[in-house]
């Protein structure tokens, strides 16, 4: 009896999504298809200027759904200490890719990560726009 009422209630329960593998290693390196979004020193919050910035990218996002989003925070070394900047770039991170599911972008299509200095090399680094904020980049088709 209880095996049965287990099986019933597994049926029964709704399918959990399959996330979407795809990595966003290297994409900061992507010039095409990517956006910067501006925080005030030491805020995580959007302003109304940068979500507003985001709906064209949002709209293209929508008409092609083989790409995927990759949002990657960036803090200011002014902004605080390693641990407080990688907290401050990860609530970045997380406020644009909120936006972007909530102007229709399906939420697995979008990695939200926190980079600091420690994540890549100083060759990596050249030529790429780190400023105190969120890089958002539409990946190419897999």
């Amino acid at each position: 009896m209880i095996r049965l009422l287990a099986i019933l209630m597994l049926v029964s329960s709704p399918a959990l999504a399959q996330l979407r593998d795809f990595s966003c290693v290297g994409a900061e390196q992507l010039q095409d298809g990517a956006l910067s979004v501006d925080f005030a020193r030491g805020a995580d919050r959007l302003t109304p200027e940068a979500s507003a910035a985001l709906v064209p990218l949002a709209e293209e996002a929508k008409t092609m759904l083989d790409r995927n989003i990759c949002v990657l925070g960036f803090a200011a070394s002014p902004e605080g200490g390693a641990q407080t900047a990688s907290r401050l770039a990860a609530r970045r991170a997380r406020a644009v890719a909120q936006q972007l599911s909530q102007l229709g972008i399906e939420r697995d299509r979008i990695r939200a990560e926190a980079r600091t200095r420690g994540f890549t090399t100083e060759r990596e680094r050249r030529g790429v726009d780190r400023r105190a904020g969120a890089r958002v980049i539409l990946l190419p088709p897999a």
